[in-house]
């Protein structure tokens, strides 16, 4: 396979993709390769991506040459396969895979291999879609920004100078750089959805519980939610229909029978729609940039027959807060299980005695990072005897009106939209000092998980301060998912013509980054030798 055609390849949407499978007109084997090969180009050295903590090489190779065979063969196998079989696809180091490594982006898991697969990994396996790897995330999915992987910082490919958003930034950045077509992230805060606007890509976190998190390592168990990363929302609505559905492993799935999510992103139709722009989530606070690209939004939905009107959410203000009480206190008892015995990392004490208290003080100061610490340390607190009701308790109540506001809001409106995130992609480093700050980039996504309901963030443009890509968030109510697809299918489609195609067409090109000097160990063993 030429350089010219594995370049073409990896540009392809998942759709494409899947016709060009399905019509034999290129091989699952050549379009694995073409990504294998993309992630060699970009994604290492000093200055590459670092998207993939683990690139799955030989399986996905295995399952595209399955795929070629199966439909080589032709009969009732053969038209029996799914729509995007041999089309492959990444999946977040927080859910847990066979034969592969899962880390959470942590040293206390560095190395451990799960004994089973989570459900969402089952399906995609079902489907024959080869998995290329795990990405690269925040350790436990704690941050904003990829930088607080114990594993070092994921780049963003518009701007290696940048962060990729966070937890979920290497899902993103592997769907922004061409490094595969689809990934699987998880959503706590925003996890998906403001990586995707910083990224110039599709996130989509689902209704909570219609996509099963059996097998996502938990932070928050009330606020998690797993869901698809692509470059188009049609590749979402594609995915999200493989993942989707109920499963009886986990307490919270949903019993409802998935829609037709992909008719609905094919239908693509606002006429008549009423669009509620989120009084208190743009305006003040949000780079210029940023309010410019989503007025323009606004407009084109008007034009394309869509009703704009404007909803009030107040209690939306006190939303931050509550978050980071909320997750913190579910975060501290989820990661009470990496104690130093069961699995995972075990550090012994210095000094006798060497009792499980101690080694687990060992364990957790050497194994977690400085974000998990701070947060298991609040959680901890906010959890303790006579602060619950305080804290706990009170964000919980918080909770409860702003799944209010959101009621009233659909009362008015059929979707909502505002800004993904405040601002494009910082730099990195800039806020890894102040937590605060950091935070406050999740300001407009953080909602939607305290209510559940679902949203999906797609790129509205790039900014004009900058020339960094914005992100569009719509939000539904729960259980009506195939609204975002429906409605954003609509302005992509008005957007692509805005800005004359996709918006990761003008992303600049990644040079191949300078590889660092292997050493003596490295290059002894490539030549076969020993020392």
């Amino acid at each position: 396979m030429n350089e010219n055609h594995s370049n073409q390849l990896v540009r392809l949407t998942a759709a494409q993709l899947a016709a060009k499978l399905a019509a034999r007109e290129v091989t699952a084997v050549e379009v694995v390769q073409a990504h294998l090969d993309r992630i060699a180009a970009v994604d290492g050295g000093d200055r590459g991506v670092h998207a993939f903590l683990h690139v799955n090489t030989e399986e996905a190779l295995a399952v595209a040459a399955e795929v070629d065979a199966i439909r080589a063969a032709g009969g009732a196998a053969a038209d029996e396969l799914h729509e995007l079989a041999g089309v492959p696809i990444a999946v977040k180091d927080l859910i847990v895979t066979v034969g592969q490594p899962t880390t959470a982006g942590s040293k206390i898991l560095e190395g451990w291999y799960s004994p089973y697969d989570a459900t969402v990994v089952e399906k995609l396996r079902a489907a024959k879609m080869p998995i290329l790897g795990k990405t690269n995330l925040d350790e436990f999915a704690m941050g904003s920004s990829t930088e607080h992987s114990a594993f070092g910082p994921t780049r963003n490919p518009w701007d290696p100078d940048r962060i990729p958003g966070g937890s979920g930034g290497g899902s993103a950045a592997a769907v922004a750089a061409f490094e595969a077509p689809l990934a699987l992230g998880t959503d706590t805060g925003g996890s998906i959805r403001q990586p995707g606007a910083v990224t110039g890509t599709v996130g989509v976190k689902p209704t909570y519980g219609g996509v099963s998190r059996y097998g996502a390592i938990a932070m928050a168990s009330s606020l998690d939610q797993i869901g698809p990363v692509s470059r188009t929302v049609l590749d979402s609505a594609l995915l999200h229909q493989v993942i989707g559905g109920h499963d009886p492993r986990d307490s919270t799935s949903l019993p409802d029978p998935l829609a037709d999510l992909v008719a609905a992103a094919r239908l693509g139709n606002v006429d008549g729609m009423k669009i509620g722009i989120i009084k208190e989530l743009h305006g003040e606070g949000y780079q210029a940039g940023v309010e410019h690209r989503f007025n323009e939004s606004l407009e084109l939905l008007k034009q394309a027959g869509a009703e704009i009107v404007e909803v009030s959410c107040p209690n939306f203000k006190y939303a931050l807060g509550a978050y980071y009480l909320i997750m913190p206190s579910e975060a501290s008892s989820n990661l009470a299980k990496f104690d130093g015995v069961r699995y995972g990392l075990r550090v012994l004490p210095e000094e006798p005695p060497m009792t499980i208290e101690r080694v687990m003080g060992a364990t957790r100061a050497a194994g977690f990072g400085d974000e998990v610490k701070r947060r298991v340390i609040l959680g901890t607190y906010a959890l303790s005897a006579g602060y619950y009701d305080a804290y706990y308790g009170s964000a919980q109540k918080v909770r409860t009106l702003i799944q209010r506001d959101f009621d009233a809001a659909f009362a008015k409106a059929d979707v909502l939209i505002s800004p993904t995130a405040p601002t494009t992609a910082f730099k990195l480093g800039e806020k890894l000092d102040d937590p605060l700050a950091m935070y406050l980039n999740d300001v407009a996504t953080i909602p939607a998980n305290m209510a559940g309901v679902p949203g999906l963030s797609l790129p509205g443009g790039l900014a004009d301060e900058d020339g960094l890509p914005v992100g569009i968030q719509l939000l539904a109510p729960a259980r009506e998912d195939a609204r975002l697809y429906r409605v954003g299918a609509v302005l992509e489609s008005l957007l692509e013509e805005k800005w004359g195609g996709p918006l990761l067409d003008k992303a600049p090109e990644l040079p191949a980054p300078e590889l660092p000097a292997p050493s003596l160990a490295e290059t002894v063993t490539s030549h076969g030798g020993s020392h």
